[in-house]
Order: C-alpha cells, then sequence, then structure tokens
C-alpha cells in the first residue's frame, strides 16, 4: 500500500510530497514464531506495544492505545519484528476496542498456542473516556493426564 500526502515545509507556497510504503493488509499468517528455548518450564513472556493505532469504525478518526501481551509459551514463542508489522496493519483498519483486543488473542493464540495469554488493550482517552479491555486464553489440559494425575493407585 502507499499513502502520498504533502507536507507542507515552512517556506512560503512550497510542498514536498512524501511516499511511506507499508503493507496494511497485515494478516494473522504474517505473525511468525520461533521454537520455546525451554518448553519444560513455565515463563511467562510480557510484550509492550505502547504506540498501537486503529480507526474508529463511526468517525475514521484514528484511535490510540497500548496494547499489552503476557503469556506462558509451549512449544512456540512469537517473534517480535513479525509482530510489529502485524500491529502496523491496524493504522488502516475501522475497528472497535473490544473487537480488536480479541482479534489480536485469537491471532496470537492461533500462532504460537500458549499455555496461557492475556492481551489488554488500553485506549487514550477520548471525550473524557478511557477504555480498556482484557481478553484472557488458557489451554486447556488434556483430560488423559489429568485424569492420571487424579486417580489414585491401585493396590493388588
Amino acid at each position: 500500500m502507499s499513502i502520498t500526502e504533502d507536507v507542507e515545509t515552512g517556506t512560503a507556497g512550497t510542498r514536498r510530497q512524501t511516499d511511506t510504503r507499508y503493507n496494511a493488509d497485515m494478516s494473522a499468517e504474517s505473525i511468525e514464531t520461533f521454537p520455546n528455548p525451554e518448553p519444560s518450564r513455565d515463563y511467562e513472556i510480557a510484550i509492550v506495544c505502547s504506540e498501537f493505532t486503529s480507526l474508529c469504525p463511526k468517525t475514521g478518526l484514528p484511535d490510540f492505545g497500548e496494547i499489552r501481551i503476557t503469556y506462558v509459551p509451549d512449544a512456540r514463542c512469537l517473534e517480535l519484528k513479525a509482530l510489529k508489522y502485524y500491529f502496523i496493519g491496524f493504522r488502516d483498519r475501522g475497528i472497535f476496542y473490544e473487537q480488536v483486543t480479541n482479534q489480536i488473542l485469537d491471532d496470537l493464540v492461533t500462532s504460537c498456542a500458549p499455555r496461557s495469554m492475556t492481551v489488554v488493550g488500553d485506549f487514550t482517552v477520548r471525550g473524557g473516556i478511557t477504555t480498556t479491555v482484557t481478553v484472557r486464553h488458557l489451554k486447556p489440559r488434556r483430560p488423559g493426564k489429568a485424569a492420571a494425575k487424579r486417580r489414585p493407585p491401585t493396590t493388588r
């Protein structure tokens, strides 16, 4: 995608054209992962995107916020550069706070299948109102393993 805009240079009547290129159609498939270096251990990873932007679907005005992701990886971890570009894909998209926060959780869970994940969308003040949306995922335990742990040992 290419966005062209006129930018005033400070000289009366003089304008220059800038050409900004980025992929605004980043999808969940663009999220990259890498093998968890310690898959036998539960540990928490916290990621903060303090410059998240999207568009208000009602007004078309930009919405600003911070996205905080906290997760316990299973077999895969999130790669940060790809995650950054995934977030950029929301800049030209009209989407409500609740929808974007839930979509981010769904896309990240699909990509890395964590043991648990929490995504918090903390959006800046608009009209005197702040909004924080928190969504969570907890990987269900396999019934076979959980049942085996609860079963008392048999004696003969």
